[in-house]
């Protein structure tokens, strides 16, 4: 072994004992409430059609991208809590907040909704903070106050407050994209948690449309500062919509990419089955990374794509 990878490996020791320990804690935190960790393949024939999102192939198969379509299936057989550790595999992601491979924790709740999937996540953070030993999260230059209730900021406020217009009445998605990155996202606070939250119906992902508002669906993300950590979904059970937005999907990459992606038909079948439910995805390495005051992933990661 050469002098530099021993000593960039030791270097890591620290992080990656906190790292470990986190693990441990959020295992606690779940099965005390009566969730159970489940896993699923990361080796697919199928993945969710996403035109933001590049798969790797494997032999005409996919590593996944998101463990969501087959814990949703366990929900529709009728579980209803689950967690999961999945390590997920996005081409060309790789950066100071990226990799290849990463790790995502996922959880999915029966007969709840996005805004209780927010409290559980304030949960979350508060009880690994307290167990760690600090009540605030310092990062970097930033101190987030995590105490409870966070911050809550529609994406209508937020857009009107930092771009200007409002993007739940004037549908312009390509605008909607370019304003999150360079206008809202930076304006974040930089002192506290905060959860952006109702995006427009053209953004919503695998969510569901809000009932007593059509333009906007029950989508929710929590930043600290300009770091992503978590996607929340009040999780779309309407089958037909669902293939719906997964067709406009398939046209997209294969206008945009010239790539013909395959329905989930397997899943597509399993939606009726679905309780109305509530899940998130969240960086496990961007968590570590917050809890660990690192400034870059290969600080909480023994090896990345750079060094692996």
């Amino acid at each position: 072994m050469m002098d530099d990878e021993k000593q960039r490996l030791l270097k890591l020791e620290p992080n990656l004992k906190t790292r470990a320990l986190i693990y441990k804690l959020i295992r606690q935190f779940f099965i005390v409430r009566g969730f159970l960790e489940v896993e699923t393949p990361i080796r697919i024939p199928v993945i969710a059609p996403e035109p933001y999102t590049v798969p790797l192939e494997s032999e005409g198969w996919f590593l996944s991208t998101s463990p969501e379509l087959h814990m949703k299936r366990m929900l529709a057989a009728g579980y209803k809590k689950l967690f999961q550790f999945s390590r997920c595999f996005r081409k060309g992601e790789q950066g100071r907040l990226h990799n290849p491979e990463f790790t995502m924790l996922e959880w999915y709740y029966a007969n709840s909704g996005y805004m209780v999937i927010i409290q559980q996540i304030e949960d979350l953070i508060a009880y690994l903070a307290k167990a760690l030993g600090f009540r605030k999260i310092r990062h970097g230059k930033l101190e987030f106050d995590i105490s409870t209730p966070w911050s809550r900021l529609t994406v209508k406020d937020a857009y009107i407050k930092f771009a200007g217009w409002d993007p739940t009445t004037q549908p312009d998605p390509l605008r909607f994209d370019i304003d999150m990155a360079e206008k809202v996202i930076p304006s974040l606070s930089k002192d506290y948690p905060t959860v952006l939250l109702d995006y427009p119906s053209y953004a919503a992902a695998l969510a569901r449309i809000k009932p007593d508002n059509p333009s906007v669906a029950e989508r929710a993300e929590v930043f600290f500062g300009e770091m992503e950590l978590a996607n929340v979904y009040s999780e779309l059970v309407d089958a037909d919509e669902q293939k719906k937005r997964f067709q406009d999907a398939i046209e997209q990459i294969e206008r945009e990419q010239g790539k013909r992606m395959q329905m989930p038909e397997k899943f597509i079948e399993a939606v009726p089955y679905m309780p109305e439910c509530g899940g998130v995805a969240m960086g496990i390495d961007r968590l570590v990374m917050l809890l660990c005051n690192a400034a870059s992933i290969d600080e909480v990661m023994p090896f990345t794509a750079e060094n692996a």
